[in-house]
């Protein structure tokens, strides 16, 4: 630290600190319209900081039409009046100061809503905002290049007045943005000095990695049936993806030295890209959000199931730490807005497993060098929601697949299954307080069904269960703010061949960490290092009564692991 408290290279304050997500949508609705606002999470901040989490990151609480649940933003500056208004926001940043924590938003820059003024005025050709946005002439009668949309179909959209089309990656009620015009940058950029003034600590920037576009907006291999090609190589960390992120840092983020957090969401981006984009030396964002361990069970598109190999898992979170280990910074995660429950995914939600599985993957992910991010929920082991038919979604990408697969031939019982597993509402079903009708989270009709479950997974459960799921994340979180080989230790991974035990060591000083979990629902014998066998357990996720190896002794230089089970020990010299 500096003589004022400024942390200095290396010892950034979000380094040691743990984030929480909240969807506010589905987070706490305090006046019984069923939807989720800012004076329900004001309410409820007290669970957060009980829970012990540094940092809380909301998603969009812009106004919206809600095509994409707030990801298509009609107006930057102010407060969709379904959660409240200015002077609510005001409220929930002072209330997560008062505890301590920060408040970081979530920033959707690559695209608006078709709905903002800004798209609006770009509609007349001879507006000076018309090149806010990628507009084209028709080629041939139809759409400029062959771009498919991530929300299926096209990724362009005519628009008869002016007989052009405009861009959309997504849907066409989110048209992309021209980061190649300096207005419409600066502008971006006086809009989030206004909101760092207000109070807020930092941003989550939404595809960040997808605003700069190649500006011949070439055609896309096309590797699947149809006419639509893949047009990700002209926008996934595009030919000035830097430019734009140096410049933003020197526009804004360097104005507030020492106080902010920055997360770019980068969809495709790799390890080598990432150690650019968060190397402090370059001055562009603190870290990235990357999908390869969430699409190692993707077969042809993310709701194609495959299974999930562990090696396959360790090897990508492993290439990660060692990558990032030099330059850099991690971010860890399970699950999100946009992910089904992990619990349900990479564990077991079976009554037998679901606690079990739920703090062996937390005890994981939260021994991993890099800062842990938790969403809504997860502290309570929330599983996936029985979701029996197409009616039963809400997630505009779930029902555009269906109907796309619905199109192709697919029949609907083939098509469910994934949508089930993967399809984004998972996250989405309303946080589960308590036992209470719609889970305590809204007196009146929840606009997505609480999950079942809630009778016996809610909070009010956790909190009173000290061997609860709740009460283990406090656990990790704590060890994360005491113990500085958490933060600060090298990582070794140890039995990368193993398709049951996950196991790896931390150093740092004088302090050595031994992380081994058994992500399997059988017993697993595990071979530990030289000199472990004897080594102070510090956070186990098995209450002392019920040792495993008292069951079933170990062989000589093995431990045994039961179910799901899940052990940190530590060595110090």
């Amino acid at each position: 630290m500096t003589a004022d408290g400024v942390p200095q290279e290396g010892d950034a304050w979000w380094k040691s600190a743990v984030v929480y997500q909240i969807y506010p949508r589905s987070f706490a609705d305090s006046d019984g319209d069923g939807i989720g606002d800012l004076a329900g999470i004001t309410q409820r901040l007290d669970h957060l900081a009980d829970l012990g989490v540094d940092v809380i990151w909301l998603s969009p609480v812009y106004p919206s039409p809600q095509d994409d649940n707030g990801y298509d933003i009609s107006d930057y500056q102010d407060i969709d009046p379904v959660f409240g208004d200015l002077a609510a926001f005001d409220r929930l940043v002072a209330a997560v100061h008062e505890r301590g924590m920060k408040l970081v938003m979530d920033l959707v820059v690559n695209h608006t809503s078709d709905e903002h003024p800004w798209f609006q005025e770009s509609r007349d050709p001879r507006s000076p905002r018309r090149d806010w946005y990628w507009w084209r002439p028709p080629r041939d009668g139809s759409e400029p290049n062959n771009w498919g949309s991530f929300f299926s179909g096209p990724a362009w959209t005519h628009d008869p007045a002016s007989d052009a089309y405009y861009l959309h990656l997504f849907s066409p009620k989110q048209p992309d943005l021209n980061w190649e015009h300096p207005q419409l940058r600066q502008a971006v950029y006086a809009m989030m000095r206004w909101w760092l003034d207000r109070g807020v600590d930092g941003f989550r920037m939404d595809v960040v990695n997808f605003i700069s576009k190649d500006p011949a907006l070439p055609d896309g291999a096309v590797t699947g049936d149809g006419p639509l090609g893949d047009g990700s190589p002209h926008f996934v960390c595009g030919p000035r993806i830097h430019d734009h992120l140096q410049e933003m840092h020197r526009e804004v983020f360097a104005r507030y030295p020492g106080r902010l957090l920055t997360v770019g969401e980068m969809p495709g981006v790799t390890v080598e890209q990432a150690r650019l984009f968060t190397d402090p030396a370059r001055a562009e964002v603190d870290m990235v959000f990357q999908f390869e361990h969430v699409g190692l069970d993707h077969g042809r598109h993310k709701f194609d199931l495959r299974p999930l190999r562990l090696t396959d898992l360790k090897a990508s979170l492993g290439r990660w730490q060692t990558e990032l280990a030099d330059t850099g910074w991690n971010s860890l995660y399970w699950n999100n807005h946009d992910q089904p429950r992990a619990v349900s995914r990479f564990g077991d939600d079976s009554p037998r497993h679901r606690v079990r599985s739920a703090t062996a993957l937390a005890t994981v992910l939260h021994l991993h060098r890099g800062t842990p991010y938790i969403y809504q929920g997860e502290e309570l082991g929330m599983a996936n929601a029985p979701f029996h038919t197409i009616d039963d979604f809400r997630d505009i990408e779930t029902l555009n697949h269906y109907a796309q697969s619905l199109r192709a031939g697919e029949k609907p019982e083939d098509v469910l299954p994934g949508l089930r597993a993967m399809g984004r509402d998972n996250a989405r079903t309303p946080m589960q307080w308590d036992a209470s009708p719609h889970g305590g989270f809204t007196t009146g009709t929840p606009w997505l069904p609480v999950n079942p479950d809630h009778s016996e997974v809610n909070a009010a459960a956790a909190r009173a269960n000290p061997a609860s799921v709740y009460h283990h994340y406090r656990r990790l979180i704590a060890l994360r703010h005491g113990e500085p080989a958490v933060v600060h230790g090298d990582f070794t991974m140890l039995l990368p061949d193993d398709e049951r035990v996950y196991a790896f060591i931390r150093r740092y000083g004088g302090t050595v960490l031994l992380v081994v979990a058994n992500l399997s629902s059988e017993r697993s014998a595990v071979p530990l290092p030289d000199g472990w066998q004897d080594a102070e357990l510090v956070l186990g996720n098995v209450p002392a009564g019920e040792a495993t190896d008292a069951a079933d002794p170990a062989p000589p230089g093995h431990a045994v692991l039961g179910p799901w089970e899940a052990r940190i020990h530590r060595r110090t010299t």
